[in-house]
């Protein structure tokens, strides 16, 4: 049992042993296992020296005034007299043409065919007379009516100009019043609310007024008619008067004969006295008949005559009374006129004691209004006159419109003529060919120039859009220095302007070179042109230079010792680059001159990360 515990005590103390050995050579060998899992970074010291910064521009020649060569009719190519680089002499051939019509020239007689045709359905409708076909004939009439509606359109622009200063003048005066009208509103409102309902109950009454005479407008209409009626009523009792009197004349006889034989004593015995005094009792009745008949007309007619002469009165006096209502109207407007007076008058003494320039105000206002009024009277007669004018000119210049359009086409017609039959197109200007578009069998077209020359005489120019850092390194002058130079002994290069580049959106800036010597357009050139070499105080290599949202920047080794050796820490740096060529980079910022630089790494490193160097 104790041989066993001992065993058991030695084996324990022989794991303590080992796990503290282990221990310990784990923890001698740490600093050296982290570095294994560092990035590792290759590093430069930051130097002083010079620099050469030069930039590499590659561009495409290109005229600096190059004259295209054009022709207006589509015609077919037979020959091209010239090539590309050829020095031509003004009056050379380029091209030679086929010798047929143009399509141009084909289309030029339609038009000239339609034109005419036009024009003898205009003079044949009956729109123009005689005298307009004189007119447009002579071209004399339609140009000074062009005369004069320029100089009519001219005086109504000027006339609206006026206009609307003096709208904008009034406007401005208008508002000015009622600002100051405004104000002394404030200061007068208990008068100014008097003066308002004395102005309504006045505008009452002329509405009442108004209805009143409306009245009495239309009642001499209706007295004309019942006074017509009443004439024609008493005309009516004048006609059956006549016959009354008749009746009653002869009532008179009959009863005078029947009382002369009813009195006749001394015949009363005769055989035909009863007889013939019942003759005459008929004759007497129907004689009182007709009479009551004839009394009854009459005063049916001078009924008629009383009521005739009733209404006619009625409405007399209805007209009377309206005229008298509106004279009591007028009286109570006359009184609250006068009670209108002394409100106003007090109106006005609590508005003067605010009124400031008001009156000034009013007055600008209103002869500004009338001058607007004015002037406003002065375009509308303008535009009248022109409106007038360009009526009456309108049948002449249409005239003169189809007349111009055959005149047009017949000269287009007469030039194409002119170059129908074996035309050649010729240098307009000695020059170099810098471009041919066109080949035997071919048509041209008057969109795209058949050749285009270099001037003689005039130079070239090369544009290239380069960083704002290279243009930076830049100046107007640089010469450059051509990419095999020993082929372009007679050209040179020459830096003109540095410009914002527009469609970089500032990004970029644009380089135009001058170029001078044994060069066509279109041919590509490559150089290097920038500064002369410089001293700096801070070089470190391109590759050492990062950038950021925040900028450029270079990141720095920083050493620190520990118990397990030493650490090493990429620390941030921000610079400015003030140079640079294809390998290295002139900076300034935060720096003493003996920092060691981080140029590359074997996995990305950022600033407060720890990084080994190489063995």
């Amino acid at each position: 049992m104790n041989e066993n515990g001992r065993k058991k005590r030695e084996w324990i103390k022989t794991a303590a042993i080992v796990f503290l050995s282990v221990m310990l050579v784990l923890t001698f060998f740490s600093s050296t296992i982290q570095n294994w899992s560092l990035p590792e970074v290759a590093t430069q010291y930051v130097q002083s020296g010079s620099i050469t910064a030069k930039a590499m521009i590659t561009g495409t020649v290109e005229s600096v005034d190059p004259y295209e060569v054009k022709v207006t009719e589509t015609r077919k190519v037979a020959s091209v007299a010239v090539r590309t680089g050829d020095k031509v002499e003004k009056g050379d051939v380029l091209v030679y043409l086929e010798a047929k019509d143009s399509k141009e020239l084909e289309e030029a007689k339609k038009a000239l065919e339609t034109a005419q045709n036009e024009y003898s359905k205009a003079i044949l409708s009956e729109k123009y007379t005689a005298e307009d076909i004189s007119e447009a004939n002579k071209g004399t009439s339609a140009e000074s009516y062009r005369d004069q509606i320029t100089r009519a359109q001219n005086t109504v622009k000027a006339a609206e100009g006026a206009v609307k200063t003096a709208e904008a003048a009034a406007d401005a005066a208008d508002k000015a019043a009622k600002a100051a009208e405004s104000a002394q509103e404030e200061a007068s409102a208990p008068q100014k609310a008097e003066v308002d309902r004395i102005q309504q109950q006045i505008q009452d009454y002329q509405k009442q007024i108004a209805y009143e005479q409306s009245l009495e407008n239309l009642a001499p209409q209706g007295i004309s008619v019942a006074e017509a009626a009443l004439e024609n009523a008493k005309k009516e009792l004048d006609n059956t008067l006549p016959a009354w009197e008749n009746a009653k004349a002869e009532l008179a006889r009959a009863q005078k004969e029947y009382d002369d034989h009813c009195n006749n004593t001394a015949s009363a015995g005769n055989a035909g006295y009863e007889e013939k005094k019942r003759e005459l009792e008929e004759k007497l009745e129907q004689a009182k008949t007709n009479c009551q008949v004839a009394e009854w007309g009459h005063t049916a007619a001078q009924i008629q005559v009383d009521e005739a002469q009733n209404y006619y009165n009625d409405l007399v006096y209805e007209q009377a009374h309206r005229k008298n209502n509106i004279l009591i109207m007028n009286a109570e407007i006359a009184q609250l006129e006068i009670e209108l007076y002394g409100a106003q008058k007090e109106l006005t003494l609590a508005q003067e004691n605010a009124k400031g320039d008001l009156d000034a105000k009013k007055k600008e206002s209103a002869a500004k209004q009338e001058e607007l009024e004015a002037r406003q009277k002065e375009l509308e007669d303008k535009k009248e006159a022109l409106t007038e004018l360009v009526t009456r000119a309108g049948n002449v210049t249409g005239l003169e419109t189809y007349l111009k359009a055959i005149e047009t086409a017949q000269k287009n017609v007469d030039e194409l003529s002119e170059k129908a039959g074996g035309a050649t197109i010729t240098a307009p200007i000695a020059g170099t060919i810098s471009t041919i578009n066109v080949t035997a069998g071919n048509e041209t077209s008057a969109a795209t120039p058949v050749v285009v020359m270099q001037r003689e005489g005039q130079g070239f120019t090369l544009s290239y859009s380069a960083t704002n850092e290279v243009a930076k390194r830049l100046s107007v002058g640089d010469v450059g220095e051509l990419v095999n130079a020993w082929r372009y002994d007679d050209v040179t290069v020459t830096l003109a302007s540095i410009k914002v580049d527009p469609e970089s959106r500032g990004q970029k800036k644009l380089l135009t070179f001058n170029v001078t010597g044994s060069v066509v357009a279109g041919q590509s050139l490559s150089f290097s042109v920038g500064q002369k070499s410089a001293n700096y105080n801070f070089i470190v290599p391109n590759s050492a230079v990062r950038e950021d949202n925040n900028g450029k920047f270079i990141l720095i080794v920083q050493s620190k010792s520990s118990p397990l050796g030493t650490r090493y820490t990429a620390s941030r740096v921000d610079v400015e680059v003030i140079a640079s060529d294809e390998t290295q980079s002139a900076i300034s910022g935060a720096l003493a001159g003996y920092e060691f630089v981080i140029t590359t790494s074997t996995k990305p490193v950022e600033a407060g990360n720890l990084v080994r160097l190489p063995d």
